[in-house]
Parts: structure tokens; sequence; C-alpha cells
């Protein structure tokens, strides 16, 4: 159930990794350095004060970008490649007890891959954004992904398992809406 637990939080990360990079990065540097975190072997860097000084720092910078007009697009073009990195390095920091291909296999597809999910949904939600409102709303919508990054780390630290079974739920229920949606848009071939 450990090895679980362990792999549903560091998917958890990972997840709000696309909603901003160095958010769920500086709150496992505080867990860890307040004891609610172990990391596993090699990445105990992520615990230290420089490392909770450069992600506080970097989160800040992340954040503040994110409410300029058309940074916020050229941090979404940077954002993307680096929030699947950060995903994997989430999720492997998190995964112990486990073989190292495991390990880094669970990273790479899990981590990753939730983290790109996550992120390429926030290209698209500001993409029209801007194209609908001119880039009104897209303060707005940081906001929203601050909050969505903010809530998905500490659900990650707090309940792993619960956030990984409700962002499932989420996905089936999306998914079968869209599924759903095409099959009536699709001509009747009768």
């Amino acid at each position: 159930m450990e090895n679980l637990t362990c792999i549903c939080l560091g998917i958890g990360l990972s997840a709000a990794c696309g909603f901003r990079v160095f958010v769920p990065m500086l709150f496992m540097s505080i867990a860890s350095m307040s004891g609610h975190l172990t990391l596993a072997q090699g990445f105990e860097w992520i615990g230290t004060y420089p490392a909770v000084i450069t992600f506080s720092v970097a989160t800040c910078v992340e954040i503040a970008g994110y409410y300029i007009p058309w940074v916020d697009h050229l941090l979404d073009t940077m954002a993307t490649p680096a929030a699947v990195v950060a995903g994997i390095v989430a999720t492997a920091a998190i995964v112990s007890g486990t073989s190292p291909m495991l390990k880094w296999i669970l990273a790479v597809i899990a981590g990753g891959g939730a983290a790109a999910a996550v992120q390429g949904t926030t290209v698209v939600a500001r993409g029209a954004s801007t194209l609908t409102t001119g880039g009104l709303a897209n303060p707005l919508f940081a906001t929203i992904e601050l909050g969505g990054a903010v809530l998905t780390s500490l659900l990650a630290i707090v309940v792993p398992v619960l956030l990984v079974a409700t962002m499932a739920i989420l996905l089936i229920v999306f998914g079968r809406k869209l599924f759903r949606r095409r099959l009536k848009m699709q001509p009747n071939p009768t």
C-alpha cells in the first residue's frame, strides 16, 4: 500500500506541475523540510534551504509572469516542456521501494504524462481565452491555474490516493461527455 501511496503522490504532484511548474516543487521542498514528505534517495536536495529559496523565487517570477499580457504565452511555450520534466522529477523524487527501472518508467509515463495532459489543457484554455477576449480574461485563467496548482499540490501531499481517484473520476466523466457529444455530432448513416 505504501508504494501505491507514493505513486499516487508522485502523479498528483506531477499533475500540479502542469498548472504551474514551480508551485508543486516548492510544496515538495517545504513538506520535506517539515518532515511531512520523505524524498527518494538522490532527491534529498529538494528538501534543502537552497532549494526552498530557489523554488520560492522561481514560483514568484512564474506567477507574476502569467499576469503580464503576451508574457503568459511566452511562458506557456517554455512551460510545456518544463512541466513535463518537472512532472518526471516530482514522481521520481517520491517513488521509492521499487526497482530503478520501474521508478523511471512510472516517472516518465505517469508523471510526465499527467503534467503534459494538464499543461496541454491549460495551453488550449489560454489560447481560447486570448482568441475570444483578446487576452483580457487571461489573468482570470492565471488565477484559476494558480489555484489549481496550490490545491492539487496540497491534496497530493495530504491525501494522495483520494486525489488520484478524484482525477480519474473527473477524466472518465469528462471523457464520456466528450464521447457522447462527438457521437451526436456525427451524421446518421441511414
